[in-house]
């Protein structure tokens, strides 16, 4: 069995052992706000994104409220080199967006939008180059928060989605696909945090004749060094057809108030099939 679905069902388990004492006692009923009635800004719980780390969070945007995360600027390089091979690979990323919208006290819509990516290709053995660049695909997210979203020692979310095939000039496939994601979040002593997702994607296979799921793995831990400043380390496994991908990843995050966040981070590979690396900084705000 995968070592990251072992762990990801252990948390899972021991979560469920603690779910009658996961919500904390004082949480107030927030049951009655919709996205047409909208939770006061007093009874609103902290900030949280689904970035800039890979893992995604399971707590979801209060009802009523919107919140923008989204990459300013996310640069990714990446170098293939083997007998009769020497391909360089760059891609550059401006303003991909995810937009969200609280439904209900434990359900937000969200729709991600790939704005602008630029990839350039470079054989170095015969000198060719090409470049293609353009709007990407969007995504419709669905979060679902089980428990733990306004207190407690644990949370659990199911998230699934949609890829809508809207890029230009082959920046991806003409397919739908989709996928299930399950993130998890626990407390750890000494002020740490730790986030745990599996992720099932529904994707078209490499002949076109059908489609293969991919299964990603993620681990996260993280840390305030400050009152405004935290830091997070985090590895990703994914599991596919071909090789499989694996990255360390790493950034910190900074509280500009209780609406705004900023954050940067490096993605390393630590396999053949990763991109050598990715860095980028990004923005949240909540409104």
């Amino acid at each position: 069995m995968p070592k990251g679905f072992t762990i990801f069902a252990t948390a899972f388990a021991l979560s469920l052992a603690i779910i009658g004492h996961t919500e904390s006692a004082l949480a107030p009923d927030k049951s009655g706000y919709t996205a047409f009635h909208r939770t006061p800004e007093s009874l609103l719980r902290e900030l949280t994104t689904d970035r800039p780390d890979l893992t995604e969070s399971p707590y979801t945007v209060d009802a009523g409220w919107w919140q923008l995360e989204m990459d300013l600027l996310a640069h990714t390089r990446t170098h293939e080199k083997s007998p009769g091979v020497d391909v360089k690979a760059t891609a550059l990323s401006i303003a991909n967006i995810n937009l969200k919208l609280g439904l209900t006290h434990n359900i937000d819509l969200q729709t991600v939008i790939a704005s602008y990516t630029r990839v350039r290709v470079r054989d170095n053995l015969t000198g060719a180059t090409d470049t293609i660049s353009g709007f990407g695909d969007i995504t419709s997210r669905l979060k679902i928060n089980f428990w733990g979203n306004d207190g407690g020692p644990s949370a659990f979310a199911l998230m699934p989605f949609i890829k809508w095939p809207t890029n230009q000039h082959g920046l991806g496939n003409k397919f739908v696909e989709g996928g299930l994601i399950l993130p998890y979040a626990h407390e750890l002593p000494g002020g740490w945090g730790m986030g745990i997702m599996t992720e099932f994607d529904v994707v078209r296979n490499d002949t076109d004749s059908g489609y293969a799921v991919d299964w990603l793995n993620t681990i996260t831990i993280s840390h305030d060094l400050t009152k405004k400043l935290g830091c997070y380390f985090e590895l990703t496994h994914l599991t596919t057809r071909g090789p499989s991908i694996t990255t360390f990843d790493c950034g910190l995050t900074y509280g500009v108030s209780k609406q705004m966040q900023l954050d940067l981070g490096a993605n390393l590979g630590l396999t053949r099939a990763a991109d050598d690396l990715t860095l980028f900084a990004g923005l949240s705000v909540r409104f």
